[in-house]
């Protein structure tokens, strides 16, 4: 009886064991390899691009302000209001410019009255002294009345185009197609000469005002073709260079250089804070990790790249990356210069799978 029992159980080892083995075989990863390219990461004492910081703005831009002072009788528009050309926007008390130009309405009636008599009376005695019938002296005394009258009459009249100019200043119209970007004034404020009033902006075209440090002015020229980085979005967008500084007296050093944007979207704002990438290379005493955009792995707020294991995996690793070089990207932490990193691959890949570098 108990040899049966040492056989059951003699039985039920190798059973077990044969189990186990099938298991490890069932767990055996049979899955082909993903041929891959693989490439060494680029580190680099000169950085490709001279870059620097500006603020986005409008191309086309007014502040509005009046030379005449006075009471608020009418702020016709809001901000973030579009506006078209001429359209009025504030209007300020002139009662006392009105009152002003029915006096030179008045005066210039009574100079052209005047001059009017002081005409006829000139031809009246050009006639007469060619009769032999009026000395020189009355036609030279009423050459002068004659002269006098058509000066007052003039001077009435360009009384009134001053009193005319300055109704521009107390109805404040917009000089441009625009959108009211800012209002410092309500109706019932006092409006000082100077004082703004509206600022408004013309949509669609901006332009970056970059500061450039003395040592890199001399290599920027006029008519560049540049990279424009917006922070807030980090979108590239091209631009060129309209304008460089050839004084830094009143800016602290730093010469300024304007660039124009050639592309613009709705999503791109005046005020917003941009990185100018000029096309000069800089030399550094930092070595500068790049590898190019298409090989990074976004997982929602995270960047990483895919790395080869020792045991030929893909290994992901996480990044933190610093500027944007045209197609590269400053890689701050995370990969090593002496380290490789897949470009691409004919499969897809995560983090463990089996690889085979392409030659």
């Amino acid at each position: 009886m108990r040899k049966i029992y040492t056989l059951l159980l003699f039985s039920a080892v190798l059973s077990f064991n044969a189990c186990n083995n099938a298991s490890e075989e069932k767990t055996i990863d049979k899955t082909p390899a993903v041929p891959v390219t693989v490439s060494s990461v680029a580190a680099e004492n000169n950085t490709p691009f001279l870059t620097a910081s500006g603020k986005i703005e409008a191309a086309n831009s007014a502040t509005l302000s009046t030379r005449m002072m006075g009471f608020v009788d009418k702020v016709l528009v809001n901000v973030g209001q579009k506006v078209t050309k001429g359209q009025l926007l504030v209007s300020i008390n002139n009662s006392d410019l009105s009152a002003k130009q029915a006096q030179t309405s008045a005066g210039i009636t009574e100079a052209q009255a005047a001059f009017n008599n002081a005409e006829k009376d000139y031809q009246r005695f050009q006639n007469l002294f060619a009769d032999n019938s009026a000395s020189q002296k009355e036609l030279d005394d009423q050459r002068a009345r004659y002269e006098m009258a058509k000066a007052r009459l003039e001077g009435a009249k360009q009384m009134k185009n001053e009193v005319q100019s300055q109704f521009a200043y107390v109805n404040l119209r917009a000089p441009f197609n625009g959108v009211v970007t800012n209002k410092f004034i309500e109706a019932g404020d006092m409006a000082n000469p100077g004082a703004p009033l509206i600022s408004i902006e013309g949509p669609g075209n901006f332009e970056v005002t970059a500061s450039v440090p003395e040592s890199e002015i001399s290599k920027i020229k006029s008519g560049s073709e540049v990279q424009v980085i917006v922070k807030s979005s980090n979108k590239i967008l091209p631009g060129k260079v309209t304008e460089v500084s050839t004084s830094a007296k009143n800016t602290g050093g730093q010469y300024l250089v304007k660039v124009v944007l050639d592309k613009t979207n709705e999503s791109i704002l005046s005020g917003m804070y941009a990185t100018v990438q000029f096309p000069i290379e800089k030399k550094t005493d930092v070595t500068t990790v790049l590898v190019p955009e298409e090989a990074l792995v976004k997982r929602g707020q995270l960047t990483g790249i895919y790395t080869v294991s020792q045991n030929n995996t893909a290994l992901l690793r996480w990044l933190r990356l610093g500027r944007t070089y045209g197609d590269n990207v400053e890689v701050l932490s995370g990969l090593n210069a002496d380290e490789n990193y897949i470009i691409s691959a004919d499969g897809k890949l995560f983090n463990g799978a089996k690889i085979t570098i392409k030659q």
